[in-house]
């Protein structure tokens, strides 16, 4: 009896935790309602089951409870065997056939539309690495160029190949922060540099994994102006949690605007390939601190090091330089130069206290840790605030090293546009123009 009561009470405190609970979907900010009619429908379905089947076997204990009264008015009942029973048997398979259909039915006609996106669709592609994203629009010729995993640099963070000429107006960002018109519809291509990702944000009701060695894609149509939290919905490693992102959605004069701001992949190359007196700021440091910049981002640090002091998976890099670190066998060390060459190039050697031993060894030339050095150091000593480098914008996440440089499974060239791929024994030439 206890039984049946405590499956009856279940039922009860279920059905009213689901229409009185605060947790609900976030508001729909774009034209995916189908995918909040799809859930309707699972949630229907299954909900009928679980208090069908519940409520029916409360009653089965209940009716056949062993000191149930029987005929003669004797307590105790003793069960009947049948080892089988067609009729019922077939009555459930049919029944759960047709609820396995209907569950599957609805969501494969939506996913059909889902990754078939409208010719009017404008591109976008999506880059994830752990933890971080970058995005990258066609420029005026409407084409993005071929990628190579061969091709990644400082200067070159998602791998495009410099000697294709219709990648050369392609607008790289490099920033967690991504920019959409609003009432237009989107055409999201998906790579990962790393492991699998998930590009996901919940008022879009769109998502899709981001498989190392391929592209995916799916488009969806922004129906609301505001900021939306980007999102890693797949287990990525230790700094999953921190791996966000921002789509702000704004109207298309505004959206035209801020993407007419952003750098071209050749604008990008031609700054890289200038002598260290032409760069912006003045002289050699500045462009050290531009080539720091680019390698923090280009290494994937940014989930790992922040420069606005809060804390992530490594230790933030604002006000880091001058001051004393304590290590976790108990001794300490001030952070200099010599301090940030060890802990860059031998990242195992010693573990600062309170992290873990995430940051994997990345191959850097001496220029390059000299250009991170640089970098940590202009954020700021342990006495004083720092400032951020040329060109990087106001509160962007910055990044130190941290893991995972790994290329894409897949041997060869993949490419997210028309152009051809590049063949595997292609060697990443010197940028051009």
């Amino acid at each position: 009896m206890a039984i049946a009561i405590a499956l009856v009470v279940i039922v009860v405190a279920s059905v009213l935790f689901h229409f009185l609970s605060p947790w609900w979907a976030t508001p729909l900010a774009s034209n995916w309602k189908q995918m909040d009619d799809t859930l309707t429908i699972t949630l229907v379905i299954t909900g009928i089951f679980f208090i069908g089947i519940n409520l029916f076997v409360g009653y089965i204990v209940w009716r056949f409870r062993h000191d149930a009264p029987r005929q003669g008015g004797k307590p105790g009942h003793r069960a009947d065997y049948h080892p089988e029973n067609k009729k019922l048997e077939v009555w459930l398979t049919a029944g759960t056939a047709l609820g396995v259909m209907a569950l599957l039915a609805p969501g494969l006609f939506v996913y059909a539309d889902y990754v078939r996106p409208p010719r009017e669709a404008m591109v976008m592609e999506v880059v994830g690495q752990q933890w971080q994203w970058a995005f990258r629009f066609p420029g005026k010729s409407g084409q993005l160029g071929t990628t190579d995993p061969r091709f990644i640099s400082g200067s070159n963070p998602l791998g495009l190949n410099p000697d294709d000429p219709r990648g050369q107006d392609n607008i790289v960002i490099s920033g967690p922060e991504v920019h959409l018109p609003l009432n237009r519809p989107v055409k999201v291509l998906l790579r990962s540099r790393d492991v699998l990702h998930d590009f996901y944000v919940p008022p879009f009701r769109a998502r899709m994994n981001m498989v190392p060695g391929m592209v995916t894609s799916f488009w969806f149509t922004p129906t609301k102006a505001g900021r939306f939290e980007i999102l890693c919905a797949q287990l990525c490693g230790i700094g999953h949690y921190n791996m966000r992102g921002m789509v702000v959605v704004e109207e298309q004069a505004a959206f035209d605007a801020w993407l007419a701001k952003q750098p071209t992949f050749a604008m990008t190359l031609a700054k890289a390939a200038a002598p260290p007196a032409a760069a912006a700021g003045g002289g050699a440091d500045a462009a050290l601190l531009e080539k720091g910049h680019a390698l923090a981002q280009s290494k994937g640090c940014a989930g790992c090091h922040s420069v606005d002091g809060n804390p992530g998976v490594g230790p933030t890099w604002k006000s880091l330089y001058g001051k004393t670190e304590t290590f976790a066998d108990g001794s300490s060390a001030p952070v200099d130069d010599a301090f940030l060459k060890e802990e860059i190039t031998n990242p195992q050697a010693r573990l600062v206290k309170g992290f873990g031993p995430v940051m994997p060894k990345i191959p850097l030339t001496d220029d390059e840790v000299s250009a991170l050095m640089a970098y940590i150091r202009a954020q700021g000593s342990g006495e004083g605030a720092g400032t951020a480098p040329a060109g990087a914008p106001a509160g962007a996440p910055s990044a130190a090293t941290n893991p995972s440089q790994a290329a894409p499974a897949a041997s060869g060239a993949y490419t997210t546009s028309n152009a051809a791929v590049v063949p595997p024994s292609a060697s990443p030439k010197a940028a051009t123009k």
